[in-house]
């Protein structure tokens, strides 16, 4: 087959053209940073992409959520302890008051410290966070305890919030379990002896507000179980966390070393083929005319 000049020429070009595209694609490449910029390029490369960005995607947004039942649980157990030293307070009282040598006026004043602390109790209840009462099951946007209407918290359901795939933790605690109606009667009552000056029956009341006490703190003591699980879940969320983005990375990311010596490499090439084109292409009229 007889070689032509023409040949010759579309060759080199096709070859030049050729060579110029590789070197803008690792050009690309060093300035994106990344293997491709187009899933067409490789499909491989984008389609599993996708799927560790969408891990990726996921464990964030499981760690947004374990931000959420975190901001539930440091300030339900921040109620907690004010609420479990309010009933020792109460408990105090009620053994200041049960005691023979007081009268009628130092009960009085003990009756009037009773009463603000059944108000605090009864604004420890209604403790909102972001605007939504932590108190009162799922129920978030209605005040569980009013004492003037004599309403107390009527919805027990628990708040879950998913932590992991088919893994949901209790945010919030149980309003069945502190701020029950019997808890504030029993308050009431101790309010109405100590203005009747019932020395009889205040003695009784040492023993209820201990009871009352106790069921707080084991209340509290569940949900610093639920924070230490939900540490331990943070924990595993991070190590993923770390995992799908080094996959990830992995997947896409390009490594500099090689690309720089890809790019050189291919400069090399590009220069020698430019070289070799300018002494294969035949002399034309105008070189002679030189």
């Amino acid at each position: 087959m007889r070689i032509t000049q023409t040949m010759l020429s579309n060759n080199m070009l096709r070859n030049l053209m050729s060579s110029q595209t590789k070197m803008d694609k690792y050009m690309e490449q060093l300035y994106t940073g990344k293997k491709i910029s187009r899933p067409s390029e490789d499909p491989v490369i984008a389609m599993k992409g996708m799927n560790y960005r969408t891990q990726v995607t996921e464990v964030e947004q499981y760690k947004r959520n374990t931000g959420e039942i975190h901001n539930w649980m440091d300030n339900s157990d921040a109620a907690l302890d004010k609420a479990t030293k309010t009933m020792h307070r109460l408990n105090e009282l009620a053994v200041q008051a049960s005691n023979a040598p007081y009268g009628s006026e130092e009960r009085n004043s003990i009756k009037e410290e009773a009463e603000q602390l059944k108000e605090h109790l009864a604004e420890i209840a209604n403790t909102k966070v972001n605007g939504k009462f932590i108190f009162n099951g799922t129920n978030t946007n209605e005040k569980p305890v009013n004492l003037e209407n004599g309403t107390y918290p009527e919805n027990s359901t628990s708040v879950m919030i998913e932590v992991s795939k088919d893994i949901e933790i209790q945010a919030n605690v149980n309003p069945d379990d502190v701020f029950t109606k019997e808890l504030f009667d029993n308050v009431q009552n101790f309010i109405d002896d100590l203005g009747n000056d019932n020395v009889d029956n205040i003695s009784s009341h040492i023993e209820t507000m201990d009871n009352s006490a106790t069921e707080i703190i084991k209340a509290r003591a569940d949900l610093g179980a639920r924070m230490n699980r939900l540490e331990l879940v943070e924990n595993r969320l991070d190590e993923q966390e770390i995992i799908a983005k080094r996959t990830m990375s992995n997947n896409e990311d390009i490594d500099f070393e090689v690309a720089i010596t890809n790019l050189m490499t291919q400069e090399t090439l590009h220069r020698a083929a430019l070289a070799a084109g300018s002494r294969i292409i035949q002399p034309s009229l105008i070189d002679f005319l030189r």
